[in-house]
């Protein structure tokens, strides 16, 4: 039997088909959850909106408040954004909620203000046109968002390899339908962000790990490619934030500890 946080998410979607899209699984994958996995709130609470202490309340209710600070819980958030929007097209009810981000004066707000002034001005079927040019294409997307491609030119290359030992020897595997090598901008930031919330069992600096290893050395030019991209508009903010994003996590793991 489905968990209520399951439900509230199914019930938001609009069946389980409509949920395994948004998070981009397969739709027996989702029908097999009694509960949304650990390492899937995040993704799941960004394109249905609902919080994450109704999707699992066991992991994120008010007893559970105090195990993450805001600085991490914010780093949590701001990669969850960038997954959910690097691994599928976001859909109407996605730009919606995008559409309402706000932002101060330093550039990560001016960028959150910019990527919804952009949600509010497209619409799913451009959105989704865009996502396929860029990322998919006919052979193939104008940016291949793939750490392999960028540090070797090619795909399935010793990055993936390398960032995959690590991976394991921190005990963190592969999720359940999911068919992008590990490499993928997007698997990346979803792996930042469990490891930023706590949410993936993994030693303490994990998470500056792959950081410094798997990301730093490609994503700030993979996020430029993206500002510059010919097929991008909406994904040209995309590319702004994650910019002006990944230089704030390079120099806050730059600090001494």
């Amino acid at each position: 039997m489905r968990d209520q946080g399951l439900s509230e998410a199914i019930r938001a979607a609009g069946g389980v088909s409509g949920l395994a899209r948004l998070v981009g699984i397969s739709q027996p994958s989702v029908s097999n959850w009694i509960r949304i996995p650990a390492e899937r709130v995040i993704s799941v609470e960004a394109v249905t909106g609902i919080d994450r202490s109704v999707l699992r309340p066991d992991l994120y209710g008010e007893d559970m408040a105090g195990d993450i600070d805001e600085i991490d819980a914010a780093r949590a958030q701001e990669y969850a954004l960038l997954a959910s929007l690097l691994l599928r097209a976001p859909d109407n009810a996605l730009l919606k909620r995008l559409a309402t981000l706000r932002g101060d004066a330093s550039p990560i707000g001016v960028a959150h203000v910019a990527l919804a002034e952009a949600a509010a001005n497209t619409t799913t079927q451009r959105v989704e046109r865009e996502f396929f040019d860029l990322f998919i294409g006919v052979g193939r997307g104008e940016i291949l968002p793939y750490g392999s491609y960028y540090l070797s030119g090619f795909l399935h290359e010793r990055p993936l390899a390398r960032l995959r030992d690590d991976l394991n020897r921190m005990g963190i595997a592969r999720a359940e339908g999911v068919y992008e090598p590990e490499d993928h901008a997007g698997i990346l930031c979803e792996i930042m962000s469990g490891l930023a919330n706590g949410r993936l069992p993994a030693p303490a600096g994990s998470d500056q790990v792959i950081f410094e290893k798997h990301m730093a050395p490609w994503m700030v030019r993979f996020f430029t490619d993206l500002e510059n991209a010919e097929a991008a508009d909406f994904y040209r903010r995309l590319g702004t934030l994650g910019r002006i994003f990944m230089d704030i996590e390079a120099e806050a793991f730059e600090l001494p500890a």
